[in-house]
């Protein structure tokens, strides 16, 4: 019998073979996962279907097959409790000409079902949490592209949701802006579960999505071409080794795998091994001086999420070729 704290929380949202078209064009194909983390970074090159199931979650589009739910409610049958929940940040901007901040921010709180003087307090205090407080009586044209984007997030969580859907929430910032935009992501992912919300952070950013995100759903012509648990990826990441050497290769190779490093030849000089977490750089070089091998260069990496991402990409074309 499994113990109901090791079993794993309910996912915040499901999808059930997913598939969306528009006319003869599939673009979303068949899409299964639950998504359970605190922050779920959406990856994937152009086209890859990443706006199109954000907004399918909205309720946008309908699905052509299959299901999705938000906590637990289906995305087309329950699709007005399923708004209540949500907030969106959209990539494009969105705004009303010749309004101000807090106008603009108000009449969606109000839009989203809060009574005039909670939307206006509301508004206030999702103004001052994004930094905007000053300038929140200014009209939104005259805001720069990072106060743009603040003002968006501002109108995305102005109503307490309890889940954000960020659709490139770093576009067009310039550096200090952008981490203070991931800091903001940051801040209300750590948030204690009573005031803080679920996030699902669209981004063509790697480095965005693993400062952030505790897992990763890497989407490729409209398929899952892989979901993974970057937290864990961080816990077992691997070390690679990519080393010249002057002296016994097989023998060196052999004393290697003994410590018990995966290794691979490129050719006569050159070793490349993967270290288990015990092994250190230092157990290496000890070893090459037991052998009287010399390192003549030694370059080690960590696997990261671009590594992730680059075998998701290639696993995803190597498939294509075997079902043609």
């Amino acid at each position: 019998m499994t113990d109901a704290a090791d079993s794993p929380p309910e996912p915040w949202v499901a999808l059930d073979n997913l598939t969306v078209r528009f006319g003869r064009r599939t673009v979303l194909d068949g899409l299964d996962a639950s998504l359970r983390g605190r922050c779920v970074g959406l990856l994937g090159p152009n086209g890859a279907g990443k706006t199109t199931l954000l907004q399918t979650l909205l309720g946008f589009h309908r699905p052509s097959a299959g299901t999705a739910r938000v906590f637990g409610l289906d995305v087309t049958t329950q699709a007005r409790r399923v708004h209540a929940l949500i907030g969106y940040m959209p990539e494009r901007d969105s705004f009303v000409a010749r309004m101000s901040g807090v106008r603009f921010v108000r009449m969606l709180a109000e839009l989203s079902g809060l009574a005039p003087a909670e939307a206006l307090s509301r508004t206030h205090e999702a103004f001052f949490q994004v930094g905007l407080g000053e300038a929140r009586y200014r009209r939104i044209e005259t805001y720069s592209m990072g106060m743009k984007q603040l003002a968006k997030l501002a109108q995305a969580i102005v109503h307490g949701p309890a889940l954000l859907l960020l659709d490139e929430p770093t576009n067009g910032l310039d550096p200090p802006a952008r981490d203070r935009m991931l800091r903001l992501i940051r801040g209300i992912r750590d948030a204690a579960p009573a005031h803080g919300a679920h996030l699902v952070v669209s981004s063509h950013l790697l480095h965005d999505i693993e400062s952030c995100c505790d897992e990763a759903l890497i989407l490729k012509d409209g398929r899952i071409a892989t979901y993974c648990d970057l937290e864990r990826e961080r816990r077992t990441n691997r070390k690679f080794l990519t080393l010249q050497i002057k002296g016994d290769q097989e023998r060196f190779a052999n004393g290697l795998s003994g410590l018990g490093c995966d290794v691979g030849t490129t050719n006569r000089r050159w070793l490349r091994a993967v270290l288990p977490s015990h092994v250190q750089i230092a157990d290496i070089y000890a070893l090459a001086a037991a052998q009287a091998v010399q390192i003549r260069r030694l370059d080690a990496k960590r696997d990261s999420l671009e590594d992730v991402f680059l075998r998701a990409m290639a696993s995803t074309v190597d498939s294509a070729r075997e079902s043609a």
